[in-house]
């Protein structure tokens, strides 16, 4: 891919210059080589859009997020940095409250769950339960692992421990899902012989107590779930925890839901809720393992941030003519960045190494990303470098 260069460029910033208005926020004016704010839209004219119809709405949310998306091209690469430590200072109190919080709330969740599952002899209440048991556990592993990411020996792991997360969430994952097929296989036998075996249309026990400790329990996970909510893009902890209670509103919504269902309208609600519930934890687990797997595999960056990077990259000096190959991928939580830029064969070594230094230090302050590397060639007709051979 050849990226054509523009003859409007900013020059090329020294070691310790910084770019013009580094703050960043919507309005400020930055250097904007490619004219792209001719295709910003103004609130004005985004809210005529949306008092049109339902077509127009669409069309203005699309057009608010090509705005955002302007913004995020011409904000200087030291204002995304700032903003992403600032942000990271401002949460870190409520994302420590949301990890232990989640963590101390399992421990009590995962107890009172159990006592609905046993004193009511419900399937649904029992898949529920055997779905919490193992929530603390995976709360504790997790955030273990983000310590022991942070504190490696940089002499004997040169990359750093972000991949470590990655790689223990998997371990723990593949071995949870087996752990919790073996057990939810119980769970679905019986679902199973239950149904098939079952006489008569007599409805199960309504037992309160069970009732009120799964709907306290769906009550605390809703309010984790709104307040991880709020900080989930600020920590990949909090990522991870705000799905886990997403999934958890479900299974305990829906188990509620099925169990009650079997004492109030048909008996066989309740064993159908506890199959179902049992086969979704597991998928809903080996799909976390299977996201895992595509972190620490090199999935692609969003495409967002590929726009972000090629457009910094073109826009960065004068003296690149163009970007031949832009590639950004996932290394763990955290993303590798590859750039091949293209400059005039004339200039010295010196210079043409100074030019890509300086880019690839630029980069590696956009947030999340780990590493850099920038490509210096003369010109762009040849084969892409490192392509797999096939």
């Amino acid at each position: 891919m050849t990226w054509a260069s523009s003859d409007t460029r900013a020059t090329v910033l020294g070691p310790g210059d910084v770019e013009r208005n580094p703050t960043g926020s919507r309005g400020t004016i930055y250097d904007d080589p490619l004219s792209f704010n001719k295709s910003r839209k103004s609130e004005d004219e985004l809210s005529a859009l949306r008092k049109r119809s339902r077509t127009g709405r669409r069309i203005a949310d699309y057009q608010r997020r090509q705005n955002d998306l302007i913004d995020s091209l011409l904000m200087p690469m030291e204002a995304h940095s700032e903003q992403a430590r600032q942000a990271e200072e401002a949460n870190r109190l409520p994302v420590r409250i949301a990890i232990y919080a989640s963590l101390g709330s399992n421990i009590v969740l995962s107890g009172l769950q159990l006592y609905a599952a046993i004193t009511s002899g419900s399937l649904s209440f029992l898949a529920t339960a055997i779905d919490s048991v193992f929530d603390p556990a995976s709360n504790f592993v997790l955030d273990w692992l983000h310590r022991k990411s942070e504190k490696l020996d940089l002499n004997k792991w040169p990359v750093g421990g972000s991949r470590l997360e990655t790689t223990g969430n998997i371990v723990y994952g593949e071995r949870l899902v087996h752990v919790m097929a073996a057990v939810n296989l119980v769970v679905v036998t019986e679902a199973a012989r239950t149904i098939i075996t079952h006489k008569g249309d007599d409805l199960n026990d309504f037992y309160l107590p069970s009732v009120i400790a799964v709907s306290v329990a769906l009550g605390v996970k809703i309010m984790l779930f709104l307040y991880c909510f709020t900080i989930r893009q600020h920590s990949s902890q909090v990522q991870v925890l705000w799905e886990d209670h997403r999934n958890d509103l479900f299974v305990n919504g829906f188990g509620l839901l099925m169990s009650s269902g079997g004492s109030k309208w048909a008996w066989y609600l309740d064993p159908m809720g506890g199959l179902i519930i049992a086969l979704g934890t597991m998928a809903s687990w080996a799909r976390t393992i299977y996201h895992e797997f595509e972190l620490l595999t090199g999935k692609s960056a969003e495409p967002d941030f590929l726009h972000l990077v090629t457009y910094k990259a073109m826009t960065y000096t004068s003296d690149i003519i163009s970007v031949d190959t832009v590639r950004a991928y996932h290394s763990g939580p955290n993303i590798i960045v590859e750039v091949d830029i293209v400059m005039d064969e004339q200039l010295s070594l010196r210079h043409t190494h100074d030019v890509s230094q300086m880019l690839q230090d630029k980069l590696e302050t956009l947030p999340g990303v780990e590493r850099a590397y920038v490509h210096v060639d003369y010109e762009s007709t040849h084969t892409p470098e490192h392509r797999k051979k096939e």
